[in-house]
């Protein structure tokens, strides 16, 4: 069992930078694919960057070179660093863990970015 909780998320002007975190308990951290998601108002929910617990990262093509991911196996928590936000940005964004068939989520944290 994974728990996952995250935060950072906020109100920020178009063209500034936001920071989340995810810090996850229960299981081994470093064992999981550690992802990003978002989910706007009436839209589906969709993957933002996701980490491998090798390191490796890919990302939806509306973030690329905007948007960071990265991990920190010892303290248990996985970062987004989004710059350079657009008001398309807007959502919900949920942390997800996953290893093999295990899936978890956390409860959210929301981005507005005004105009």
């Amino acid at each position: 069992q994974v728990q996952l909780v995250e935060s950072g998320g906020g109100l920020v002007q178009a063209g500034g930078s936001l920071t989340l975190s995810c810090a996850a308990s229960g299981s081994i951290f470093s064992r999981y694919t550690m992802g990003w998601y978002r989910q706007a108002p009436g839209k589906q929910r969709e993957l933002v960057a996701r980490i491998t617990s090798g390191g490796n990262s890919n990302y939806a093509d509306s973030v690329k070179g905007r948007f960071t991911i990265s991990r920190d196996n010892a303290k248990n928590t996985v970062y987004l660093q989004m710059n350079s936000l657009k008001p398309e940005d807007t959502a919900v964004y949920y942390c997800n863990a996953v290893r093999g068939f295990k899936h978890y989520w956390g409860q959210g944290t929301q981005v507005t970015v005004s105009p």
